[in-house]
């Protein structure tokens, strides 16, 4: 299987390809947008601040690149909210690919979550033999608002998007890399897709 991790600057992707080694697979890294095109299911992942992240896109071309990829893209943590149409984290305007927009948590709790947290409301093959209430890995001030496109939710000061679907694009606020037997159950589901 050619799978490959979008390498644009964004952290978080050395533990993403070693969850994929583990399930037997080799997750390369690749900032070639005809790579990208080619390969057979895509990984968008992202740990960092959402306006220079989507800047290093542009630069790259991969902002109009990801958009148009007809093959399985799984976006992670920042990856899946750059994917939102906007985000209030540095009023950064998204890839449109998920109707839905991003917000910060308040001041009311501690910013940011981190650590586990339940996901309910499973919608998705993405969740197959995945039961309700399981623990994934989170850390994030900003979280996508709960929305037709939603395929699990959590709760953390509000019920809000920890995962979203929109045809072939999923998109998980939580680290599946980092959740242990279940987020590895969640990235062997992407590869089944």
């Amino acid at each position: 299987m050619d799978l490959k991790i979008v390498n644009y600057g964004a952290g978080n992707i050395k533990s993403i390809q070693f969850a994929f080694h583990r399930l037997g697979y080799d997750a390369v890294l690749s900032d070639n947008p005809d790579e990208i095109f080619k390969a057979d299911k895509v990984i968008f992942p992202g740990v960092g601040e959402a306006s220079s992240a989507m800047k290093m896109l542009k630069e790259s071309g991969l902002d109009t690149l990801i958009p148009k990829l007809k093959q399985p893209v799984l976006g992670i943590c920042l990856g899946m909210q750059l994917m939102c149409n906007h985000t209030e984290e540095g009023d950064t305007k998204g890839l449109g690919i998920f109707n839905v927009d991003v917000k910060r948590f308040s001041n009311a709790v501690k910013v940011p979550q981190m650590g586990w947290n339940t996901i309910n409301n499973l919608k998705s093959y993405l969740f197959k033999d995945i039961r309700e209430e399981e623990y994934m890995y989170l850390v994030h001030s900003y979280y996508a608002e709960n929305c037709d496109e939603a395929i699990a939710t959590s709760n953390y000061e509000l019920e809000y998007a920890s995962a979203l679907e929109n045809n072939n694009f999923f998109g998980v606020q939580f680290h599946p890399e980092k959740s242990s037997k279940v987020g590895a159950q969640l990235l062997q589901n992407f590869l089944d897709l």
